[in-house]
């Protein structure tokens, strides 16, 4: 016999938690429809490793301050404008609450790793990153009675106005019908479908890597939408980050990502600089790289760096290519980056250092 809940939450990831758990606190029963199994719980918050978390004083692992408006002013940087300000500072402002709210519910923190770019101040790291994050966030569900079911695929939201009616679902091969008082939809967004990222971005989508869950399908999101539910934004847009293209299509997760490029140069297949790799070191180098390489030739680029800047960076979990000499970098000789115009390379790396390169040379693709 199906139970009856006050509230269903779909999604299993950090925003579903955190609303599972302020619902149970306050006495509601609370169901949540994790699709993914267990062992991969969590969304994309399954990889994640901090947040930024604006603050007057020192708090918890952050030292010194970071205001409102230099927040803001930082989130301005990445979006080039492109910010509703009213939602942006109530989110900023907010942000300071959370650290304590998470500290309490399980959630551990340690000081900023070496080679994260003096995050200390604005960004508050996770002891055992996102994996520990979402796990402390089960243990507290669990303690409050909240109920998991995983693998459980929402098949249809039946609405009735502006409210869900009934909720359709399938668990360990059995279709369920439920009416919860409230549902809240939190299963992330469509990245998973290729499908759909190609109606948004042309066939160049069928090339990126996605290091987050391969369960963020857009299921639930496509259901409502065809049920003339109001969509926000453009499409377009997400949060990509440059990874190693040596990752797997899907999960790969923090340790494919690039931090490497504000010390490098970056090329594209044909050996050409495509922007400025110094203009900001953080948060803007973080945040536009994805969107740069997406927009190169087979959505390629390689990071060119030399050997005395090994230690300034988190690496990527795939070692680098090694080569002695530029020749030997660009003409692919063991695993090389095979440019076919050696000298365009050689050129590019030249001007752009206005001075020959010491010490052996990398490349991460």
């Amino acid at each position: 016999m199906t139970k009856t809940y006050d509230i269903a939450v779909i999604g299993g990831g950090n925003a579903a938690l955190c609303a599972a758990i302020t619902a149970a606190e306050q006495g509601a029963h609370v169901l949540i429809l994790e699709t993914a199994p267990k062992a991969y719980r969590g969304g994309n918050s399954r990889h994640t490793r901090n947040f930024r978390c604006m603050h007057g004083a020192p708090l918890g692992p952050l030292i010194e301050s970071y205001g409102e408006d230099e927040y803001f002013d930082d989130l301005i940087k990445v979006t080039g404008g492109k910010t509703d300000e009213h939602l942006a500072r109530l989110a900023i402002r907010i942000s300071e609450e959370c650290l304590p709210w998470m500290e309490e519910r399980g959630v551990r923190f340690q000081p900023s790793l070496s080679g994260t770019l003096s995050l200390a101040r604005t960004n508050a790291f996770f002891m055992g990153g996102g994996k520990s994050l979402v796990n402390a966030y089960y243990r507290t569900g669990e303690k409050l009675g909240v109920d998991v079911h995983y693998e459980a695929n929402v098949i249809h939201l039946e609405l009735d106005g502006d409210q869900v009616a009934f909720l359709d679902y399938t668990h360990e091969r059995v279709t369920h019908r439920i009416e919860p008082k409230a549902t809240v939809v939190a299963s992330g967004g469509f990245q998973a479908d290729t499908d759909w990222l190609t109606r948004a971005w042309g066939p160049a989508a069928e090339n990126f890597l996605i290091r987050g869950t391969p369960y963020n399908r857009g299921v639930v999101l496509a259901d409502l939408l065809e049920q003339g539910v109001n969509s926000v934004g453009d499409p377009t847009q997400c949060h990509a980050v440059a990874i190693d293209g040596r990752a797997p299509k899907f999960d790969g997760g923090i340790v494919t990502r690039l931090d490497c490029v504000p010390f490098s140069i970056v090329v594209n297949k044909n050996a050409e600089r495509f922007y400025d790799e110094g203009e900001d070191v953080w948060p803007k180098r973080y945040a536009i790289w994805g969107r740069l390489v997406a927009n190169q030739p087979d959505q390629v680029g390689y990071v060119i760096i030399d050997a005395k800047s090994l230690n300034l960076f988190m690496p990527s979990v795939f070692p680098p290519i090694e080569a002695n000499s530029l020749a030997e970098l660009a003409g692919g000789h063991g695993d090389g980056c095979n440019f076919e115009d050696e000298d365009r390379f050689s050129h590019a790396l030249r001007y752009a250092h206005q001075a020959v390169m010491y010490g052996f040379l990398l490349c991460f693709a």
